[in-house]
C-alpha cells in the first residue's frame, strides 16, 4: 500500500506517504490512489482535519520521473502530464473549498507537485532539514499543482518569481523566514504539533472553517463590493445553522461553545 490512513481522536486523520511514493514520486497508479483516499476523507462528516505527512527524507517528491522518460520513449507523455494534473488540480480545489482543515506534517523535501500539496495546506509545520523546491524548470517544464497561485500569496510575487527562475531550494529556516510554512520543529515533534493545530482549528464550527477558507482565498482576487456580498451571503447562511444558535447560547450563558464535542 503507498498511501495509509490513520484515524486519531477529534475528528483527526493522519495520511502518510509510503517511503517509495515519498521518496520516487508520483505515478498515475500512486496519484490516483491518492485522490480517491483524499476523496474519501473528504467527504467523510466525521473528520475534521487532515494531516498529510511523507516518511523518511522525502515529503514528496513529485511526478515520478522515470514513468516520464517511458512516456516521452512511447510517444504518449502528454497523456501522462495531463493525466496526472487532472487528478492532481480536482483534489487540490475540493481541499481549498472544503470545510475539512488540510495540514502538511513537512518532513522532508517538497518538490514540484508535491510542493503544490505542502502549499495547498491551510497550515503547513515543517523540520529545518525539510527542502522546498519547484524544480520545474530543470526538466524545462512549468509549474503545476497550483504553486503559481499559491506560493506568491504566501510569500509575495517577486521572491516568488525568484524562487522559480533562480530554481531556488529554500530549507526550513529560509521557508518559515519568507512565510512559506508556519512552523518549524524537529523531527521528533512534527506529526504532535500538527496533530495540535488540526484538534484546535478542527474545533470551531463547519461554517465557520468553510466559509473562511473560502472567503480568504476570494480575497485575493475580487474587488472589495464583490467580497462584501460574498460575506453577507456566507454568514447569512451561517446564521442559519445550529452551531450558531449554540454559539449565541454559550456566550450568554458565559460558556464555551461545544463546537469540537461529539
Amino acid at each position: 500500500m503507498t498511501i495509509t490512513v490513520e484515524h486519531l481522536s477529534k475528528g483527526v486523520s493522519l495520511v502518510t506517504l509510503s517511503a517509495e511514493t515519498s521518496r520516487n514520486g508520483l505515478n498515475m497508479e500512486s496519484m490516483k490512489s491518492m485522490s480517491d483516499i483524499m476523496g474519501d476523507l473528504l467527504e467523510d462528516s466525521s473528520i475534521k482535519s487532515i494531516i498529510m505527512t511523507g516518511s523518511g527524507k522525502f515529503f514528496c517528491s513529485g511526478a515520478d520521473i522515470d514513468s516520464f522518460s517511458s512516456a516521452i520513449d512511447n510517444g504518449n507523455i502528454a497523456d501522462l502530464v495531463g493525466g496526472l494534473t487532472s487528478l492532481l488540480h480536482p483534489m487540490q480545489l475540493k481541499i481549498r473549498a472544503s470545510e475539512k482543515i488540510f495540514i502538511a506534517a513537512i518532513n522532508g523535501s517538497a518538490a514540484g507537485g508535491g510542493l503544490g500539496l505542502a502549499l495547498c495546506a491551510d497550515y503547513r509545520v515543517c523540520v529545518p532539514e525539510a527542502k522546498l523546491a519547484a524544480a520545474f524548470f530543470s526538466l524545462g517544464l512549468s509549474p503545476d499543482g497550483g504553486t503559481t497561485w499559491l506560493l506568491p500569496r504566501l510569500v509575495g510575487t517577486q521572491k516568488a518569481k525568484k524562487f522559480f527562475f533562480n530554481n531556488e531550494v529554500w530549507n526550513g529556516n529560509k521557508a518559515l523566514e519568507y512565510g512559506a510554512v508556519d512552523e518549524l520543529v524537529e523531527s521528533e515533534e512534527l506529526i504532535e504539533s500538527a496533530i495540535k493545530v488540526a484538534e484546535k482549528w478542527g474545533s470551531w464550527a463547519e461554517s465557520s472553517r468553510r466559509s473562511t477558507k473560502q472567503l480568504i482565498d476570494a480575497s485575493t482576487s475580487t474587488f472589495m463590493e464583490t467580497q462584501l456580498e460574498f460575506e453577507k451571503l456566507l454568514i447569512t447562511n451561517s446564521s442559519l445553522t445550529p452551531d450558531f444558535v449554540e454559539g449565541v447560547s454559550s456566550f450568554l450563558d458565559k460558556r464555551n461553545p461545544n463546537f469540537g464535542e461529539e
